[in-house]
């Protein structure tokens, strides 16, 4: 029977919910339990796919195809499962849902409510979890904090499944502010116990508190927890703040917090393997060497937007044990930059992430042209690949109205176009090309050598594809066409074998690299920028 572990928040938002989550997720998983993870976001959104990044930062796409909130992203790096469908539920899955339900007669004429209609939606959320996965554990972190009133059937859902499950089947971790008050110097638990007498006035009692404070807390504020809050004193858990992320598993560990979930579930304390991730963090702690990568965008003031382009560049560096400073380029104020070489002049190595629309589209193109002129190592990801086609047919093809149909319909020369089969689509919302699809690598070419295999599955989030009436022209001019998917003959990967390092692939390879294991284009890219220093 699948065992849920529930994870909340309170005080203030930010405190490391999904750090949380994702590390408890890692040591169950280290102990040989199979677990699964799964997010709830109170937003009325279907999913964040139609979101600005500047509002949500970036939008995760697993592998069956769901645009997800970014934490999935820490939760996939973190514990190295493929989610699914059932990962990330919001508020509006739920509500259309129950509509949908409402509207085709499912409930028999009955008045549809909050109770028992939304919240038995959500606990069949959390069911499908465990029987799609068939995780002996599902991890639940619920969006926002406690007391919020957007998150409030979802904590009625939990108190229900408490009440149905017992406790030795479901566990709740909530994670708290300890604040440090400057003046006093003193750490203060009030917080805390506020927090959870609000959860408690829900129905909930916590079985496990996870204080965030910027030092560790003594025996006697633990006790003090214990004793206001209801818990063990063992069950009150420090959170501290660390330099290197990947210590906090370790840090749980340490505290047995692990052990305190699977004696509450009676579950075999089996023996734990974490040597490949005290590896990681001894490698993250020394790395002996640095270089700067520039990445040119459109999202930059919120980093977020590219935080798994970002994390995947540090697990290439990782490998190479080297530290990877981002240089953050502004593509729209580019286009009015005249010194390039100022903007690049300590970067071994420039990417261009992927995005939608036109804004600051001539500024990633003049990145691009730099690279591929200057020899420095490039990298482009979806959008980056077609834009890096554009530069191409614009200035060696000699294409100079090259462009995409996404920005300009009536293009002379629309070198990208959107797919056939998005033509009809009117809903903006998954309706996208997304998820896995297989891309039949072209050997001799550095695509195949960085993958080393000639078939490879990739997730993809995109509209616009390369216009296969162009790929004769580009091919006579030097271009390669090193991955196609060979089902829809669509482009999945261009190189310019006269570069040293130039290559870009539609779909979005840093979806699937992790900490230990980097993925192979951003490997190959960071050993190609360290061999450019």
């Amino acid at each position: 029977m699948t065992k849920y572990v529930f994870v909340t928040g309170g005080v203030v938002s930010g405190l490391g919910k999904g750090i949380t989550a994702s590390s408890l997720a890692l040591l169950l998983k280290s102990r040989g339990y199979k677990v699964f993870m799964q997010k709830f976001d109170p937003y009325i959104n279907v999913d964040p796919g139609t979101m600005s990044p500047f509002q949500h930062g970036e939008v995760f796409v697993t592998a069956d195809g769901t645009e997800t909130d970014l934490d999935l992203g820490h939760y996939e790096r973190f514990i190295d499962e493929e989610l699914n469908y059932t990962s990330n539920i919001t508020t509006g899955k739920i509500y259309s849902s129950v509509i949908e339900k409402e509207r085709h007669g499912d409930y028999l004429g009955a008045t549809v409510q909050i109770v028992p209609h939304i919240t038995n939606e959500i606990k069949n959320k959390i069911y499908e979890a465990g029987t799609s996965s068939n995780a002996d554990i599902v991890i639940t972190e619920i969006g926002g904090t406690v007391g919020d009133i957007e998150s409030q059937a979802f904590i009625e859902a939990l108190r229900q499944m408490r009440n149905e499950q017992g406790r030795e089947n479901t566990l709740f971790v909530h994670t708290t502010l300890v604040p440090f008050i400057y003046g006093s110097n003193e750490l203060k638990t009030k917080p805390t116990q506020h927090s959870v007498m609000d959860l408690r006035g829900m129905g909930i009692q916590p079985d496990i508190i996870v204080c965030r404070a910027p030092v560790e807390l003594d025996e006697n504020l633990k006790a003090k927890i214990s004793l206001f809050c209801s818990v063990p004193v063992e069950n009150v858990i420090d959170s501290v703040d660390v330099k290197n992320i990947y210590q906090i598993p370790i840090n749980y560990y340490n505290q047995k917090m692990d052990e305190i979930v699977l004696k509450q579930f009676n579950l075999d304390i089996k023996k734990s393997n974490l040597s490949e991730w005290q590896q990681l963090i001894n490698t993250v702690n020394n790395l002996n060497n640095e270089i700067e990568i520039s990445l040119v965008g459109k999202y930059i003031e919120l980093h977020d937007a590219y935080i798994s382009v970002v994390e995947s560049l540090k697990h290439a560096g990782y490998f190479y044990k080297t530290k990877i400073n981002i240089n953050w380029v502004d593509s729209e104020k580019l286009e009015d930059e005249v010194d390039l070489d100022k903007i690049f002049k300590n970067s071994k190595g420039i990417l261009v992430p992927g995005g939608f629309g036109n804004r600051g589209i001539e500024g990633k193109i003049k990145a691009i042209q730099y690279a591929r002129e200057k020899n420095i190592p490039f990298l482009g990801l979806c959008l980056g690949l077609q834009l890096a086609v554009i530069e191409f047919a614009r200035n060696v093809c000699g294409l100079k109205e090259a462009s995409s149909t996404e920005f300009d319909e009536l293009c002379q020369d629309p070198i990208i176009d959107l797919m056939a089969d998005q033509k009809s689509i009117v809903n903006m919302g998954g309706t996208l090309r997304l998820g896995n699809y297989e891309c039949h690598l072209k050997k001799n070419t550095l695509a195949y050598k960085d993958y080393n295999q000639e078939f490879i599955l990739e997730r993809h989030r995109h509209r616009y594809e390369v216009n296969n009436k162009y790929r004769d022209i580009l091919e006579k001019n030097g271009l390669v066409i090193s991955g196609i998917n060979d089902k829809s003959d669509l482009v999945e990967i261009i190189e310019y074998p006269k570069h040293p390092h130039f290559i870009a692939c539609q779909f979005h390879p840093e979806f699937k690299s992790r900490p230990t294991k980097p993925h192979p284009l951003f490997k190959s890219f960071i050993k190609a920028s360290i061999d450019k220093k």
